[in-house]
């Protein structure tokens, strides 16, 4: 061995005397990449519903596929770094190809409204790199952590704690800075975000690439990650790793777009898997009975976890979008960004961790068991659901609920995440048999991605008032036979009883050049008023310092005008951003169809939040009621 590679006698005794310093450098190394994955998620169904101009149920399922995969390519990243090559340059590998990603996403946010083809390309190009990087990254920096200790060593449980801090700190840190740069209310400014998510990836990588040979070393001097931890019989050609690699990053990126835009497959695979590995464990005849009966353990509380992280996960999908649209966030002297709210949970991480360590230690003998505390914590996730149902019900049309309501919800996830986020891997690994412990680790991240999959499903039927369905590149705004510039009419004092536009563009989704057409639009309607909804609050003359109160009240960024209606009244039609070369018109269907999911309908907010509410309380007392049965089969010994 070299003998730069293994560190001085004084050094190791210094190390033993607190944490290695290797572990602040996994810290810090963690904490940027949680900060470019969670500041990414902030904004992501944002950008595709405001920039992209995906609707909200595409945006979810989308967003749905992409969280699940992220937890699917662990699986192979892991095996890739086991059997070829390390741990560390796994991490540099997929720190940077994450980095890529976010750079890709911010081209993609340069030119969507000049080039949305080639915008499209690059951003389900730049989702397939993150997934990729991902997959990379996340399995092997935390197996370095214990790495550092010797295995009876007792500062490894105080390691992963500092370890979990960091993540916190990046979870929390991310939609807060992402979001003051990218979630300003002007599309255009998304791009920012990704760019600081891009930054955030790089520093964590630079301070990785930096100071891991000097700390990041096992305890006896050795440099961690350098070889693969069960190398194959047979030597792999660098150059066939990275071509692997290569490979894998474009089947991440064909795997988003196939499930997104042609056919929606990944919760099928998902589901055939789980059924393939169960068939292929209960009918291997060299497992004991009480083998089986452990690993049925594993199976069940599996799916349980499937109802909590579903529901837990709308906080980068349909929360993000009622934080957007309807939570009340002026403060007077400023907006409160909606991608803020997803930091709570990282910040009542960091606050409350210390209570519930204390509260099970205070309980001692009393402590609850692992089956019982994920029952509570999907209690507690069912709770903070009924906290904001109650917030939106009977609230009318256009109306936006306090903050209040969101941050109590948040609150109360995180209480139920403490209880039972803890539980799941520690399980794992206690009932799976020394064999099958890769395979049974594997049905636990296929039940996790499973949760997101379903989470952007259910995201998906967010139900709304009125739904944008377009948004048309126009003609010149015309009245009174000539083009006219916008500030002149928005500044107008006269009211403006009719506008008159003649061609729009073809294509509702694209900005590029194309053909026009001619659109029948009925004028405006006296009963339109700027008090019965959402789009009705704007209107087609000069506001009143009190209705633009109510403007600024409710988000709104720029100055709009109604423009009219079709002829069954069904869609609304909304002027904005017009001068002598331009304008954009807005369509809203007034009417949209109300979502449905198994048989239930969901007709406003108050029954999307309570179908959690539902869910959560459900599988929270069926896991209760099977809880001592559980139990007794954890611990069965014949």
């Amino acid at each position: 061995m070299d003998q730069s590679e293994i560190l001085k006698p004084e050094q190791l005794d210094n190390a033993q005397k607190g944490h290695p310093k290797g572990l602040y450098v996994l810290f810090a190394t963690e904490m940027w990449e949680r900060f470019n994955y969670y500041g990414m998620r902030a904004i992501l169904v944002l950008f595709m519903t405001k920039a992209l101009l995906f609707d909200k149920a595409f945006a979810s399922n989308l967003y749905g596929s992409y969280t699940g995969l992220v937890y699917l390519t662990p699986l192979i990243g892991g095996f890739i770094a086991d059997r070829y090559w390390g741990n560390r340059r796994s991490i540099v590998t997929g720190g940077i190809l994450m980095a890529l990603g976010e750079l890709i996403m911010f081209g993609c946010a340069s030119l969507y409204h000049t080039m949305p083809d080639i915008s499209t390309f690059l951003f389900f190009t730049g989702l397939g790199f993150m997934i990729s990087g991902n997959g990379f990254f996340k399995p092997n920096i935390s197996s370095m952590v214990g790495q550092l200790y010797p295995k009876s060593d007792r500062r490894i449980d105080a390691a992963y704690t500092i370890f979990y801090m960091g993540i916190n700190v990046g979870g929390a840190l991310g939609p807060f800075i992402c979001g003051y740069f990218g979630d300003t209310g002007n599309p255009a400014d998304f791009k920012w975000a990704f760019l600081a998510a891009a930054i955030a990836m790089g520093i964590g990588v630079i301070v990785f690439i930096n100071f891991r040979d000097k700390y990041v070393r096992d305890p006896n001097g050795a440099l961690l990650g350098l070889t693969p931890a069960n190398p194959g019989d047979k030597k792999v050609s660098p150059i066939l790793v990275y071509l692997g690699l290569f490979a894998f990053s474009a089947l991440c990126v064909g795997m988003l777009y196939i499930d997104a835009r042609i056919v929606s497959y990944l919760s099928y695979l998902l589901i055939l898997a789980v059924v393939g590995i169960a068939i292929m464990i209960f009918t291997d005849k060299t497992l004991s009975k009480i083998e089986k009966k452990k690993i049925s353990v594993i199976f069940i509380v599996a799916f349980f976890v499937l109802f909590f992280w579903s529901a837990f996960e709308q906080a980068g999908a349909s929360l993000t979008f009622f934080a957007e649209e309807q939570t009340q966030r002026n403060l007077g002297f400023f907006t409160v960004p909606s991608s803020w709210f997803q930091s709570l949970n990282s910040i009542f991480v960091v606050v409350f961790a210390p209570v519930f360590a204390w509260l099970w230690i205070k309980l001692g003998k009393r402590e609850p068991s692992a089956p019982t505390k994920m029952a509570l914590g999907l209690m507690l996730l069912a709770l903070g659901y009924l906290v904001i149902a109650t917030g939106v019900k009977d609230v009318g049309a256009g109306i936006k609920v306090s903050m209040i309501y969101l941050i109590g919800m948040y609150a109360f996830h995180t209480w139920g995440e403490l209880c039972l986020s803890p539980i799941g891997l520690s399980l794992v690994n206690k009932l799976s048999p020394l064999k099958l412990s890769s395979l049974l680790m594997a049905v636990w991240f296929l039940a996790n991605a499973g949760a997101n999959v379903l989470a952007g499903k259910l995201s998906s039927k967010y139900p709304e008032e009125e739904a944008k369905i377009a948004e048309y590149k126009v003609s010149p705004l015309v009245l009174t036979n000539s083009a006219i510039d916008w500030k002149l009419v928005a500044n107008s004092k006269k009211n403006i009883q009719q506008w008159d536009l003649s061609t729009v563009k073809k294509n509702s989704h694209s900005i590029s050049p194309d053909s026009l057409v001619a659109l029948s639009i009925a004028p405006a309607q006296q009963a339109v008023t700027i008090d019965t909804n959402k789009i009705n609050r704007i209107s087609p003359k000069k506001l009143s310092e009190s209705e633009v109160a109510k403007l600024a009240v409710a988000g709104e960024k720029e100055g709009k005008f109604l423009l009219g209606t079709n002829a069954a009244q069904t869609e609304v039609y909304i002027i904005k951003g017009s001068d002598q070369t331009a304008s954009v018109v807005e369509v809203y269907n007034m009417n949209p169809v109300k979502p449905t999911f198994l048989g239930y309908t969901i007709k406003n907010l108050y029954d999307f939040f309570m179908l959690f509410v539902v869910m959560a309380g459900i599988a929270s007392v069926i896991l209760f009621f099977i809880t001592k049965w559980l139990q007794k089969t954890m611990n069965a010994t014949s």
